[in-house]
């Protein structure tokens, strides 16, 4: 299993919620099979996404895709976000 983390700050986090809402369906059908958003404490707009993943070439592939890209522009994402990947052991 791959998790991966994406770290970014959101212009404002009740239209970026709605937005990562309907997103949902597009993550099932790029193989995401468990996720989870935190809010930092000090900042709400400092967002944390896990995705979980079968391997790591279905979430590389789900990192690079067009759509996420468009989603997170769409749901106003300021700047660059901070994405990497992890295994459990």
């Amino acid at each position: 299993m791959t998790t991966m983390f994406v770290r970014h700050t959101v212009s404002d986090y009740k239209t970026w919620r709605k937005a990562y809402d309907d997103f949902a369906p597009v993550q099932k059908a790029k193989g995401v099979t468990a996720e989870a958003v935190y809010r930092a404490v000090e900042n709400p707009n400092d967002i944390t996404v896990t995705h979980e993943f079968a391997t790591i070439e279905d979430a590389r592939a789900f990192a690079e895709s067009a759509e996420l890209k468009n989603a997170m522009k769409n749901a106003g994402v300021a700047g660059s976000p901070t994405i990497w990947f992890t295994n459990k052991v």
